[in-house]
């Protein structure tokens, strides 16, 4: 049988802007199973950024139930919801949100280090997902010295770190050139055939496509 590691039932997700309530997801049931390797696509405005902070534990539901590994993210004080993201999703973002002042290891050492890890193990496993990503000869780099290719596999090194049940990608080759986004991807779906969940969210049918499945949204449905 299939094991979900996402579930959402009959999710709603509104905003109150001023006299208006801006409904950002309108009743969404979706489930993705472990190791499944998933797009989520939709146009600017469709959904899919809410979605994904719900995905993330970054954000609860008005109404319905969001399952994360098993947990239940209604109700959730953010300190749980802090802990729940550290333990079970590894993000990776557009603008790879690196540390200026830090040096790829020490910045792939940071979730690490918020999860209480004592500092030997946190840099014998922070070398270990950086040899991973193929970046062992730039660990002490800072981000201003890495291509935008290396800056990304170093975000992806700070996502896998932990070992989280989920890989969370929000845009990940939207600041890359083709080539470097295709090589980005090529190591998702490395990542995806060791047997990890990845979730990506893209405009980009081209990168979309290269998932197993698609999940479209639009005006906060889901569309197919």
């Amino acid at each position: 049988m299939s094991e979900n590691v996402i579930e959402l039932v009959d999710v709603k997700r509104y905003f109150v802007v001023g006299e208006f309530v801006v409904k950002a997801l309108d009743g969404v049931t979706v489930s993705i199973t472990k190791g499944e390797f998933t797009s989520i696509m939709g146009p600017s405005g469709s959904g899919k950024s809410t979605l994904m902070n719900l995905i993330g534990a970054l954000d609860t539901p008005t109404s319905g139930n969001v399952r994360i590994d098993g947990e239940e993210t209604a109700g959730m004080k953010e300190k749980e919801l802090a802990t729940l993201r550290n333990r079970k999703v590894g993000f990776v973002f557009q603008q790879f949100n690196l540390l200026g002042k830090l040096t790829a290891l020490e910045n792939v050492m940071t979730p690490l280090l918020y999860g209480g890890v004592p500092s030997k193990e946190r840099k014998n496993l922070a070398r270990k997902t950086l040899e991973r990503v193929g970046l062992s000869d730039r660990m002490d780099h800072r981000p201003n010295e890495l291509s935008g290719g290396q800056k990304q596999r170093v975000a992806i090194a700070r996502a896998l770190v932990n070992n989280p049940s989920i890989i969370l990608a929000d845009e990940p080759t939207g600041a890359l050139d083709s080539k470097t986004g295709s090589q980005i991807m090529d190591l998702f779906e490395e990542l995806n055939g060791e047997g990890r969940t990845v979730v990506f969210v893209t405009h980009d049918l081209t990168l979309g496509e290269r998932c197993h499945r698609m999940i479209r949204i639009r005006d906060g449905r889901i569309e197919e």
